[in-house]
């Protein structure tokens, strides 16, 4: 709690960006105990840190991922200091409890349970707290993969993205993330004649934008399940209710009709279980027209794409121009999210039948006593630039009740906030899995002929 409280207290909002008071408290921590530390910096007061501790190698690394950055904030809407970790009715609130100095307190205490016990390891124990995931990861994430991937190459990653559901104060199942939709960005734009405002024009830039987002808004891109999503729904329908769980499963259907009636129920009643089924379009941004009395000759909407993973972008873009089918409106990508490369992000889905699921998946079980279910992010995390380097990623994170974010308890909210008590098992899970994923095999006793 002492360092989760320190951690929380400093201001390491992106933007403007300055992790270095967190990555300084980490390295003091870590090299009090004797464990090394590495910063890697691709632009000043925007720093890495890498921490390792040394195995046999006989088997091949696991990482534990975390970001020190938080989402920025406005101070007058919290009643709560944002920077204040104050605890309160067994509560600590504050940005970041949540997303994501849970994930990283829960790895420094990970490592020094490690080292302290003297834990014998197979695998070498790596901790990268990053910078820059809340938008610019080309300081973090994928600086660390394209300029200095060794240090962190691994097999297997354990970063934010799952969590324990409570409801009514009972955790009703457990996520277990393998996989994640893909960012992107999509513009419609739409070119015509300007003139007076008092001669309507069929050209009108602004009624083509119009009927082009009414096409690809009410057009549905094709249900596609992957190993993640068929599981998470058939082992969801196995603890809801009679009408939720014939959708759930639904979903998995051979039968065409139903499968259109379960994706129906979920985007009316349950628009985010709807995303995991597709690649998903939103339109959030509508440019166009700058007086009154002007027939603009150009309007443009922005739409908020997520990939599925594996889809096939240069197609996926054909097929929206095909929906819009008008040759006065551009469809382009836009180049959202920035890359590094300039290349977009291609993401992956890991093995839900790997030691290290199976080692999650038991600790979950454990310490939570629930149903687990591997899922896909319908948000995008900094997972998917590793898994394009064939690590095998899994989403964790502290329990948080299924109410709170309707209530503005969430992350990113203005009341963010962690149980005290779902906060040491968080901890504890993370160092049960770790220990039993990364410990020395014992040792065989030789046997004489």
């Amino acid at each position: 709690m002492r360092h989760f409280q320190a951690l929380v207290r400093m201001d390491t909002s992106d933007p403007p960006g300055d992790e270095r008071p967190a990555v300084a408290y980490l390295e003091g921590v870590l090299e009090s105990e004797g464990i090394p530390v590495q910063i890697f910096e691709k632009k000043e007061g925007r720093p890495n840190l890498v921490a390792r501790l040394a195995g046999t190698g006989r088997k091949r690394p696991v990482l534990l991922m975390a970001h020190t950055d938080v989402v920025n904030v406005d101070p007058a809407k919290w009643k709560h200091p944002a920077f204040g970790a104050e605890r309160d009715g067994g509560y600590v609130y504050g940005r970041g409890t949540l997303d994501d100095k849970d994930n990283v307190t829960a790895a420094l205490m990970t490592m020094l349970a490690l080292k302290r016990a003297k834990v014998a390891l197979d695998r070498d124990v790596i901790f990268l707290a990053e910078a820059g995931e809340e938008g610019n990861t080309w300081l973090g994430i994928e600086y660390m993969v394209d300029e200095h991937f060794p240090a962190i190459d691994a097999e297997y990653c354990f970063a934010e993205g799952g969590s324990a559901v409570r409801e009514r104060g009972a955790v009703r199942y457990a996520t277990l993330e393998t996989a994640e939709k893909i960012p992107n960005g999509i513009d419609l734009i739409a070119h015509g004649v300007s003139g007076h405002g008092s001669i309507p024009l069929q050209s009108n830039a602004i009624a083509h934008l119009a009927r082009a987002i009414a096409a690809v808004t009410d057009w549905q891109p094709p249900v596609v399940l992957n190993d993640t999503t068929r599981t998470y729904f058939a082992r969801l329908a196995e603890i809801s209710g009679p009408e939720a769980a014939k959708h759930y499963r639904g979903v998995s259907s051979s039968d065409p009709k139903v499968v259109a009636a379960a994706d129906e129920w979920l985007r009316a009643n349950e628009p985010r279980h709807a995303s995991m089924l597709r690649t998903s379009i939103s339109p959030n941004i509508v440019q166009g027209g700058y007086r009154n009395n002007v027939i603009p000759s150009e309007a443009k909407a922005t739409l908020d794409v997520r990939m599925r993973p594996g889809e096939d972008y240069p197609a996926f873009l054909a097929e929206v121009k095909r929906v819009v089918n008008d040759p006065t409106v551009d469809v382009v990508f836009n180049g959202w999210p920035p890359t590094s490369t300039g290349k977009p992000r291609v993401g992956g889905v890991s093995r839900i039948d790997s030691e290290a699921f199976r080692v999650a998946e038991a600790a979950l079980r454990k310490h939570y006593d629930t149903v687990v279910l591997p899922t896909m992010l319908p948000a995008a995390t900094d997972m998917a630039f590793l898994r394009e380097k064939g690590v095998q990623c899994y989403g964790i994170g502290s329990a948080a009740d299924e109410e709170d974010a309707a209530l503005g308890f969430g992350p990113h909210s203005d009341q963010e906030r962690v149980l005290e008590t779902e906060l040491q098992r968080f901890v504890q899970f993370n160092i049960d899995v770790v220990a039993e994923l990364a410990r020395a095999a014992p040792a065989r006793r030789s046997v004489n002929p």
